[in-house]
């Protein structure tokens, strides 16, 4: 996204805690002049001088988020306060990417934004769950006192390169698994569904957003409505790698969603958008990244071992 930005000719200021984000993902961007990054966690007040937020910060994958429940919680609502309040001082527009796990293991199929939502409050996702549905009501309650401009949507499974080797969700757990010959884990028997959409794809829905109209303030859902199985995923990774590593099942783990797809009639309607990346062409861009990472990674390994 601050490729994205610094492309189109905007001054970008990177504030990063690096808590699950890899430093060395902006290596290329730091030849430009107008881009800068700050070591900082928002949990604690930050001042800049800026025109536009975008708020992406808090671990988005189970493992990481779960690793340490209370600063994932911190992460979405102070974080998202004390950037609202920065906001607000700067008369500044603010995005927030919020989560379709707001609507837990939902009752109804495709998820419309106007669906409440099931959600298990005390549950072991519900650091991230509840703490970004308190962010979104931080965000409608600082519109309506204070006027801000706000812009909030709803990410549904994203994928593609820059994520993390062990990232710990599906997407990249299925290639490295893949990709290293072990045994790829579904959790439970597979049939659970998910939407995948690849990182260009989302890039732009929230580009179009930001430049929206004020009244567009959302929630929007931004997802591939292409709905396929874990199974399915999975024999397709299988496929694309080569790979000649087993599917095993594991132990569904507590308040899995058993569907998820979005529907994204309001991102048509009022953006304009929908993705453009069918699933596999976008694992075929990921699986790449992976391969020249899980290499360049052992090829390291060898040279300390030497």
């Amino acid at each position: 996204m601050c490729g994205v930005l610094l492309e189109a000719g905007h001054h970008v200021v990177c504030v990063d805690n690096f808590s699950t984000g890899l430093e060395r993902n902006l290596s290329d961007l730091r030849d430009f002049s107008t881009f800068s990054v700050i070591r900082h966690d928002i949990v604690d007040p930050i001042d800049l001088e800026i025109d536009e937020i975008y708020n992406l910060a808090c671990p988005a994958s189970p493992p990481h988020y779960q690793a340490d429940p209370i600063r994932t919680m911190r992460t979405s609502v102070l974080g998202a306060l004390n950037m609202l309040d920065l906001a607000h001082r700067r008369g500044a527009k603010i995005f927030q990417a919020s989560t379709s796990e707001v609507y837990g293991d939902p009752h109804i199929h495709p998820q419309p934004e106007s669906y409440l939502g099931n959600v298990n409050a005390i549950g072991p996702r519900a650091c991230y769950d509840e703490g970004k549905r308190s962010a979104e009501t931080l965000f409608f309650d600082y519109q309506r006192r204070h006027g801000l401009r706000i812009k909030v949507v709803r990410i549904f499974n994203t994928y593609g390169p820059h994520m993390r080797p062990d990232d710990g969700r599906v997407v990249s757990n299925f290639i490295v698994q893949a990709l290293s010959g072990k045994d790829i884990t579904i959790y439970g028997d597979g049939s659970q569904t998910r939407s995948f959409c690849y990182v260009d794809d989302l890039i732009r829905g929230f580009h179009l957003m930001m430049d929206s109209a004020d009244e567009v303030t959302g929630p929007i859902n931004l997802g591939n409505p292409g709905e396929f199985s874990v199974a399915e995923l999975a024999a397709m990774v299988i496929d694309l790698t080569g790979s000649r590593s087993r599917i095993v099942q594991m132990s569904l783990p507590a308040d899995d969603p058993r569907q998820r797809r979005p529907d994204i009639t309001r991102a048509e309607m009022q953006l304009g958008w929908r993705p453009n990346t069918a699933l596999r062409d976008g694992l075929v861009r990921t699986i790449a990244y992976f391969d020249k990472v899980l290499s360049t990674e052992n090829a390291l390994q060898v040279r300390r071992i030497a």
